[in-house]
């Protein structure tokens, strides 16, 4: 039997809940349907989603407290999750993405477009490339196994992390706009925000610790991944060149 892609939706409004189920289920999703924190947890004990559909708004602990959560947790850190909320202001954008959030959708909303941003974040659980390895300095980056490290130490980033890593590493030393890697790590920029890029490159900085300032901001242009790292003595120090293997 083809193994259809699993949803937890957890919405305290029966009505949107049940619209979303019936629509996901149309699309070709299974549905699990939790209406606040303690029954959503139980859920995520049993059995793992390949998405989470979080509404802000929850009776007890609310979605953003529930992200942060799950994404200190190393079973559920690399599960995408979709905020669902009426917040649409910018600033409660940004809150739902530092919360750990991949993507925001804003009630009212379409249902073809959450359709599409569901299929979008599990896309980028899948590498640009399945099979190669690449080597930036002393960062190193195995494609096939999902694994990342710097000087020999094993690093853990989230699944839109991981892609935006590859992609830098595979194109190290250029400069990429945010529009650029819209296009080419998401795919979907239609539906996304440009201030989207920022909060992931702030979260892929945190996640690879020291290797974070091999990351740089270009002003006015975006960013870039580079061998290159200044030290905090003002002296630049080459930590290797970019190979990759196929």
């Amino acid at each position: 039997m083809k193994h259809l892609p699993r949803v937890l939706v957890v919405e305290d409004e029966p009505a949107i809940a049940e619209l979303i189920a019936v629509n996901l289920r149309h699309g070709g999703f299974e549905v699990v349907l939790a209406q606040d924190s303690v029954t959503a947890q139980r859920e995520l004990d049993a059995v793992l989603p390949d998405v989470i559909l979080l509404d802000w708004m929850l009776p007890g602990q609310s979605g953003i407290s529930l992200a942060r959560q799950w994404r200190k947790h190393s079973r559920t850190k690399v599960i995408p999750i979709l905020m669902l909320t009426a917040r649409g202001d910018e600033p409660d954008k940004v809150a739902g993405l530092d919360a750990g959030a991949d993507d925001y959708v804003t009630k009212p909303f379409s249902t073809q477009e959450l359709l599409a941003r569901i299929r979008a974040v599990l896309r980028r659980r899948t590498p640009e490339s399945a099979s190669d390895t690449v080597t930036v300095g002393q960062l190193v980056l195995d494609a096939a196994t999902h694994r990342i490290s710097y000087r020999q130490q094993n690093l853990k980033l989230g699944p839109t992390e991981f892609k935006l890593l590859h992609y830098l590493m595979k194109h190290a030393e250029r400069v990429h706009s945010r529009s650029a890697l819209l296009d080419k790590v998401w795919g979907d920029h239609v539906f996304i925000e440009e201030r989207t890029v920022d909060v992931h490159v702030k979260r892929l900085r945190e996640a690879l610790g020291e290797a974070g300032a091999m990351v740089e901001t270009v002003r006015g242009a975006g960013y870039r991944l580079t061998a290159q790292v200044v030290l905090s003595t003002g002296a630049t120090h080459k930590t290797g060149t970019a190979q990759s293997q196929a």
